[in-house]
């Protein structure tokens, strides 16, 4: 049997996209700081920048008018790898947002296509245990990734622009040999090239809305808060993600294996209870290593959110995945493009208050998973408030 299988597309996809953004990733609150004198305010808005491509992954579906999912695939992989190679070259406030722009452009565009070929590509029983297998794939690039971090910023002090352009360059080069080795995959269902908004959807917009609001406190203040406050360089960040992705290679199948198991609505319960402990005693901790063993837990938690995926795989119908995963990245981001700056003005007054009110979004999107169907599927998607009509636009 071939190894030139969609699932080994996707593994390789998600390794090039892995290296260059976790290089970026790594370096970024070390080189706004170092380079460019960023505060919480500055760092908030970069990452807002870096959200907007995010906020209009719904133009992805218009993109695909013209283009294939697989081949747009593979030129925001090589968008991203352009950006991320240049960052180094820019260190000013200007440069930085105008690069994070370009990366974040060819970072969400691919998310967007790689979920949409995901859920077309794989099948519902498999699902779960694959997606967990890319979380993994991904975690073993970014060991690398770290290890090497580590090793040059630690060891062989070398420079922020060639680690760059290396993460970067590479990312490019693993893009050109998928699109010259792979062939071109089908869909078995045609997909609508036009935007879909369902009512009976609500529920997966909700979820949605909210993961992208957790996330923006892991992603932007959770890191920020290691290197402000606990004054983490360059290699204590690489080995603290280092070993984040140890868990996650550990763990990142078994927990998609264990969704498919007990249910979407068990996995994002968990998911959400512990959230609630984790950002609380972030607001709280006054201790490096306790800190960063709450950051591990904040990471490995993650995986459990492919629920929400695989959740929508089981009640959409399967024509509306490529429409859907644009419109899913762009309410996703509504809170991402808001929150990081918002927050980064809360943050000069009270960094505790940032965490808290993390809190209570983990306790909104424990009530919305708590109204999970153990069994959803096409007329059963939510416990209470169904709403059967479509609107399309």
């Amino acid at each position: 049997m071939s190894w030139k299988t969609p699932k080994n597309l996707l593994i390789a996809m998600t390794v090039a996209m892995t290296i260059a953004f976790a290089t970026w990733m790594a370096l970024l609150n070390n080189f706004v700081i170092d380079r460019a004198g960023f505060t919480g305010v500055e760092i908030g808005i970069l990452q807002s920048v870096r959200e907007i491509p995010g906020f209009l992954a719904f133009t992805a579906v218009f993109v695909l008018l013209v283009i294939r999912e697989q081949f747009f695939a593979y030129l925001s992989l090589a968008l991203l790898g352009i950006g991320v190679a240049i960052a180094g070259y820019f260190p000013s406030a200007i440069g930085l947002y105008l690069t994070t722009f370009l990366m974040s452009v060819g970072f969400h565009y691919f998310e967007t296509v790689k979920q949409s070929l995901s859920l077309q590509w794989l099948s519902v029983d498999e699902a779960p245990k694959v997606l967990g297998q890319l979380i993994a794939a991904g975690s073993i690039t970014s060991l690398l990734v770290y290890s090497c971090l580590w090793l040059f910023q630690g060891y062989f002090g070398v420079s922020y622009e060639v680690i760059y352009i290396f993460g970067g360059g590479l990312c490019l080069t693993l893009t050109v040999w998928t699109w010259a080795v792979f062939p071109r995959f089908e869909s078995t269902v045609v997909q609508r090239k036009n935007l879909v908004l369902r009512k009976r959807y609500w529920l997966y917009y909700a979820l949605t809305f909210m993961g992208g609001a957790r996330r923006q406190i892991f992603v932007v203040f959770a890191g920020f808060l290691m290197v402000e406050k606990f004054d983490y360089s360059v290699s204590d960040v690489a080995a603290l993600y280092l070993i984040n992705h140890v868990f996650n290679w550990a763990f990142a199948s078994r927990i998609g294996a264990l969704i498919g198991r007990i249910g979407e609505r068990q996995a994002l319960t968990l998911e959400y209870c512990g959230l609630m402990c984790i950002f609380t005693a972030y607001a709280f901790v006054d201790s490096a290593s306790w800190a960063a063993a709450l950051y591990i837990l904040d990471h490995l938690f993650f995986s459990l959110a492919i629920a929400i995926k695989t959740y929508f795989q089981k009640i959409a119908d399967p024509a509306d995945m490529a429409s859907t995963a644009g419109v899913a990245f762009t309410i996703n981001h509504i809170a991402a493009v808001i929150i990081p700056v918002l927050f980064g003005f809360i943050w000069l007054i009270s960094p505790a208050t940032v965490f808290l009110i993390g809190t209570s979004m983990a306790a909104i999107s424990l009530l919305l998973a708590l109204n999970i169907p153990t069994s959803p599927c096409p007329g059963n998607e939510v416990v209470v408030g169904k709403m059967p009509a479509a609107i399309t636009t």
